[in-house]
């Protein structure tokens, strides 16, 4: 089965990553920025040699996000990010393609031990099955 494995983040977190502080976003040292990597990069890594990942993006900060909807009129409406009303966005995925919920789970669990700097908010890892075309799971 294959499963959408998400992290989120706000437009302050990438901001504390490049230096600039914030309530709940402390700014990252360039020692706790190559630690957070390393430790990303050693779980797909090893989700590589297992043959369960399928693919993982870091995704661009809020603020360079598109919300497009449908006004009354039917046309297009388009507006920056981030959003007032949104307060946590994806901030990146992984797609893997694991034996059951619990294997997924046991590496959500160990994406949640990522390292960061002192008061950095510690987001929750979601995990979504991804449906194989027919809607059964």
């Amino acid at each position: 089965m294959k499963y959408l494995v998400m992290v989120q983040g706000t437009q302050a977190d990438y901001e504390g990553m490049r230096g600039k502080p914030s309530a709940g976003s402390p700014a990252w040292s360039e020692a706790e920025l190559a630690a957070m990597y390393a430790f990303m990069g050693a779980i797909n890594n090893d989700l590589s040699e297992t043959g369960e990942l399928v693919d993982a993006q870091g995704l661009a900060e809020p603020g360079l996000t598109r919300l497009v909807t449908a006004g009354e009129d039917g046309r297009a409406v388009i507006t920056d990010g981030p959003y007032g009303e949104t307060k946590e966005l994806m901030a990146g995925y992984w797609v893997l393609e694991c034996e059951s919920l619990e294997r997924v789970t046991e590496i959500a669990a160990r994406v949640t031990g990522c390292p960061g700097p002192e008061g950095v908010t510690n987001y929750p890892v979601v995990i979504r099955p991804i449906l194989d075309g027919a809607g059964d799971i």
